[in-house]
């Protein structure tokens, strides 16, 4: 992300139960990254991986990261999520779900 432009405003941050594995931003979109291990889970399922569960729980804790940093109070919240295996991405997913409404 970084060689991209990219900037990582926050690793592993926690609040409560929830955690974010990667924030980060560009050009006022913040991309809150989840990250997976392709060797513990497998591409194909991915899916399962980051259920619906899963998801509130991010989107829910990306809420609480927006209101602790009010500087991205205007940003677009972006959902992510990358694959790795043996330490390097493998697979990067953009927009990967949205926020449930």
């Amino acid at each position: 992300m970084a060689a991209d432009g990219w900037s990582i405003v926050a690793r592993n941050w926690r609040r409560g139960r929830g955690e974010l594995d990667i924030v980060a931003r560009k050009d006022g979109i913040l991309a809150i990254v989840e990250v997976k291990s392709v060797d513990a889970y497998g591409l194909e399922s991915l899916e399962l991986s980051v259920g619906p569960r899963k998801r509130l729980r991010i989107v829910e804790t990306s809420k609480l990261f927006v209101v602790a940093h009010r500087e991205f109070s205007s940003a677009t919240v972006r959902y992510d999520v990358a694959t790795v295996a043996a330490g390097a991405v493998t697979a990067y997913f953009e927009n990967a779900f949205a926020e449930l409404t």
